[in-house]
């Protein structure tokens, strides 16, 4: 009967072992679901700062490109302009009436 009494008392040691082993196991669970929640929430506010940043001085270069843009073909059709009238003129001559293309 010492026998079983022994290992009885063990088996009840390694039950209430294993029982603590199981709630620490769940306690780090919920603190390490926690800290991963707070970090992933740092992680999109990072994202959402990096977003707004990189859409304000895409639209800065956007608009500064259009500009440039607008610019330049302003001269362009000037210059296309300008050459349509000299060829006009080296063809036909000067003429009355003939007014250079606007642009």
């Amino acid at each position: 009967m010492e026998i079983l009494t022994t290992d009885m008392t063990r088996l009840c040691g390694e039950i209430n072992a294993l029982r603590g082993a199981r709630a620490a196991l769940m306690q780090d669970l919920e603190h390490g679901a926690k800290n991963l929640k707070e970090t992933v929430s740092a992680m999109k506010a990072d994202f959402h700062h990096a977003q707004t940043d990189m859409a304000r001085k895409t639209k800065a270069e956007r608009t500064v490109f259009v500009s440039d843009l607008q610019k330049a073909v302003s001269r362009m059709r000037k210059d296309f302009s300008t050459d349509l009238a000299g060829a006009h003129r080296a063809w036909f001559g000067k003429k009355r009436g003939w007014n250079r293309p606007t642009g």
